[in-house]
């Protein structure tokens, strides 16, 4: 029997990704929010609408350097002579005192000060002579020009930010010029990757029979802290009872969500398994191993771990493929909606598939591919040889594609789904 001929007999006993998906998202909750300084709270994720206590601008100033005036004295005494003016004074940005102007006076001033009383124009210092006693103005703007009036950018009561939105450093600005200090946020998910196994040896070296080069904690340490994550990465953990056990314990006053990877599958030496699953009876947790319809990364484990302060894992195969799919589509997602952002999944589009793809039946299969903005619209979707499994492929792919349960055949130049993955140069 083909390989994919035992995906689709196996298909009637495999939950539906969708499903699956569903039934542990609903368990999850964001983390608590927290109160945190405006500078602190960059890249985190709002917890509540932020609204301007203050209007912006906080009073009517200057919005450029030059000569604040009456526009009724600019009035040209003659064709082609230039309009003349005393200058009284002279106002910054840290001007304080209140100012005042009388007919036929202008006062020079810089962008951001106060606006005198009775000003409405800012001559530019380009259009005069730059005159400091008296100055001669050679091109009139019509009134209003180079004037900022307060709160007519933000009114006081306007949303400045919404909750589930990120506070970025335009938001850190927009929160700062409106007086804000502090903002609630949901704090930044603590993430820890374990990679399992007693084959595993650490990155720097090549790999000898017998071993394999642990490349996952790596991997989706990198992948956690791109999803938003504070990640650590523990390491590589033998295929120990105890010691598995005692590492698992050390982690969780220490994480939000923890990660492993390898160990997963049903032969003797799948231990985490062993370890985690409701069948052990351990004091470390309870983890749930379901065969899901996905391609690759087909089994995938959920659950909590802790005696007293519950903490989410994820269990992924140790195929480094098959784990970086499955971050994807599980771990990445749960990462999301800890730190309380929206939407937790990637954003999809719709493309034109290049090239004549098999998939296996029964399964959803995630593929690398590069994707690519049409000329007059649309994307492309060209499918990166070697499958979902080839780490080069991964490494060369900016998207996703998303090959459905039914489909067998995606034939070149049919529309398919397509993932978006970040790619931050």
């Amino acid at each position: 029997m083909t390989a994919t001929a035992e995906f689709e007999a196996a298909a009637g006993e495999l939950t539906p990704l969708a499903d699956y998906l569903g039934s542990v998202l609903r368990r999850l909750r964001a983390l608590p929010a927290l109160d945190l300084d405006l500078t602190q709270a960059h890249g985190n994720v709002l917890a509540e609408n932020v609204l301007a206590a203050h209007p912006y601008p906080a009073f009517d100033q200057a919005g450029i350097d030059g000569y604040a005036a009456r526009a009724e004295d600019l009035v040209s005494p003659g064709h082609g002579r230039p309009v003349r003016l005393h200058v009284v004074g002279d106002l910054s940005a840290s001007s304080w005192r209140p100012a005042r102007l009388t007919p036929n006076t202008c006062f020079s001033v810089a962008a951001g000060a106060p606006l005198p009383v009775g000003a409405d124009v800012i001559v530019p210092v380009d259009c005069t002579d730059q005159g400091m006693a008296a100055v001669e103005i050679h091109q009139v703007p019509k009134r209003g020009y180079g004037i900022r009036h307060c709160g007519e950018e933000l009114a006081v009561g306007a949303v400045l930010a919404r909750s589930g939105g990120i506070v970025t450093p335009a938001v850190v600005a927009v929160l700062a010029a409106s007086g804000i200090g502090h903002v609630v946020v949901r704090p930044t998910p603590r993430v820890v990757i374990i990679a399992t196994g007693d084959e595993l040896v650490e990155a720097g070296r090549v790999s000898q029979p017998g071993q394999i080069v642990d490349v996952n904690s790596h991997a989706l340490t990198a992948a956690a802290a791109e999803a938003g994550a504070h990640a650590y990465r523990v390491g590589i953990a033998d295929d120990d009872p105890e010691v598995l056990r005692s590492l698992l314990d050390d982690q969780v006053p220490r994480s939000d969500l923890i990660i492993t990877t390898g160990g997963s599958g049903t032969g003797p030496g799948d231990m985490v398994r062993r370890v985690l699953s409701r069948r052990d009876g351990s004091r470390v947790g309870s983890v749930t191993f379901t065969d899901v319809a996905l391609y690759p990364s087909s089994i995938l484990g959920f659950g909590t771990i802790g005696s007293t302060d519950e903490v989410p894992i994820v269990c992924l195969p140790g195929d480094p493929g098959a784990a970086l799919i499955g971050f994807e589509v599980l771990a990445r997602p749960i990462i999301q909606l800890l730190a309380g952002a929206e939407p937790v999944f990637r954003p999809s589009v719709r493309g034109h598939l290049l090239e004549t793809v098999m998939s296996p039946g029964g399964l959803r299969e995630f593929r690398p591919a590069l994707v690519a903005e049409r000329r007059g619209g649309g994307y492309t979707v060209q499918p990166l040889a070697g499958g979902p499994r080839t780490l080069a492929g991964l490494a060369e792919a900016n998207g996703l594609l998303v090959l459905g349960e039914r489909v067998t055949t995606a034939a070149a130049g049919s529309t398919v789904d397509v993932l978006l993955l970040d790619r931050r140069r």
